[in-house]
């Protein structure tokens, strides 16, 4: 359903996005540069996903939301199958007198190597077409002088780097694909040019990735990547004065807090971090986690005012199926599964997760080190399809309820029946996100 017809009811029902605790700033004073672009920010709403998430039941709680722009393949620079295209979403926050606009890059060559879908639409030799067709084109854009008042967060190319780090060498993840973009350093050359460019503009704010706690939380993971975002940093013409800060759990399910157990509790004598579920992570939420990333990259060269905002557009986890408090048990297992708030079957599932709610609302410095809690994954938006789709088109077994890993022991994907491709809209889990919002709605 086409949401064009919507849009301007939609839009003069909405309040503005503006993030909790914050004044909208003058609209004659032009931005300037701040250590935290999320204070006093205006964000923009998308006003088409607030259109779908206004139509669905309850979904006007929300649809005032701010959410990012994700720039997913080349066509979306210019709008494709008539949805708004770069320059209609800035127009549109001009419009809306809103000043800060979040968009998403994520179309590197190869993109999610790990992945049998998406894999993106540009092949591992198209460093150059990344570079003239999609990145120059968006700097372009957001250099034309209408929007020099705008500020600009951009995330740039999620789930890549970190991808890296387990998905190769010897990890039982690992791919043919990610060795073959790791040796030849396509996403550190991808990432460091759209740095580059991006840092050209000073309205612009780069947050590199860094994933989430349940899949680079592990000790032995924090050098790899550490190294990959350094090298990343400083290649292809950018420095590490080019990012601003990095973005946590974008996409994804992580609790900010377990509430009712910790790494170190130990039950009947045997530390939590030895269960299934923590197996062996110093990390059992993503507040710890971010910060002692950012403690990292910081003491290895990173700005010392990069800060960190966190996607916290699913990893609510309400409903009737929260925990209250801890369990009581003998056994390590049964203790975390009792007590965590993340309700995933494992931890490393990703894919339109059952059982999930909206998080934290978009909020201004929520926690200290902390710029901002954001939605950067629109809710309700798929993150793959649910069944096998047609001959030639990729499949994502994790997406997919019924898959069965090929492994030593079965786990449930977590998936959700019914979903379609990826991007398009899914009200059945957009619903539940409402119905399982926590803090609730």
């Amino acid at each position: 359903m086409s949401v064009r017809p919507l849009l301007a009811a939609t839009l003069s029902a909405l309040a503005v996005g503006v993030l909790a605790g914050t004044e909208p700033a003058n609209a004659a004073d032009p931005p300037s540069r701040l250590d935290n672009p999320y204070v006093g920010a205006r964000v923009y709403v998308n006003p088409e996903w607030a259109g779908r998430a206004a139509t669905e039941p309850g979904g006007a709680a929300v649809a005032g939301q701010p959410t990012a722009v994700w720039l997913d393949r080349i066509a979306r620079i210019g709008g494709a199958g008539g949805a708004m295209g770069l320059r209609e979403h800035l127009d549109a926050a001009i419009a809306q007198r809103a000043d800060l606009v979040q968009l998403t890059l994520y179309d590197l060559p190869a993109r999610d190597c790990g992945r049998r879908a998406p894999q993106g639409e540009l092949s591992i030799a198209e460093i150059g077409r990344y570079r003239a067709e999609f990145i120059d084109p968006i700097v372009e854009i957001l250099a034309v002088p209408d929007y020099a008042d705008l500020r600009i967060v951009a995330f740039v190319e999620p789930n890549s780097l970190p991808g890296l780090v387990v998905n190769t060498g010897s990890r039982y993840t690992a791919t043919p694909t990610c060795d073959e973009v790791l040796a030849r350093g396509t996403y550190q050359q991808g990432i460091g040019y759209a740095l580059g460019r991006l840092g050209t503009l000073p309205n612009v704010y780069p947050y590199l990735d860094i994933s989430h706690h349940g899949e680079v939380g592990w000790s032995e993971d924090s050098a790899p990547l550490r190294a990959l975002l350094f090298e990343a940093a400083t290649t292809a013409g950018s420095t590490v004065a080019d990012v601003h800060g990095f973005v946590a759990n974008t996409a994804n399910y992580s609790a900010l807090r377990e509430e009712f157990f910790r790494a170190d509790d130990v039950v009947n004598g045997q530390p939590v971090y030895q269960s299934k579920w923590v197996d062996w992570s110093p990390f059992v939420d993503e507040l710890p986690y971010a910060r002692h990333m950012r403690d990292l990259l910081t003491a290895v060269g990173f700005p010392a005012e990069a800060g960190v905002v966190i996607d916290t557009s699913r990893n609510g986890w309400g409903g009737p199926d929260r925990p209250t408090g801890p369990v009581t048990s003998g056994d390590v297992n049964r203790y975390v599964d009792g007590s965590r708030i993340d309700r995933r079957a494992v931890i490393g599932n990703w894919c339109n997760q059952v059982g999930a709610g909206l998080g934290q609302r978009p909020a201004v410095e929520p926690e200290p080190g902390i710029d901002a809690y954001v939605w950067v994954k629109p809710p309700g938006e798929s993150d793959g399809a649910a069944s096998r789709p047609n001959p030639g088109q990729p499949y994502e077994p994790m997406c997919d309820p019924d898959y069965v890993p090929p492994r030593s022991s079965w786990y449930d994907t977590g998936a959700s029946q019914g979903a379609p491709p990826f991007g398009e809209w899914f009200p059945a889990h957009f619903r539940q996100l409402l119905t399982n919002a926590w803090p609730p709605l």
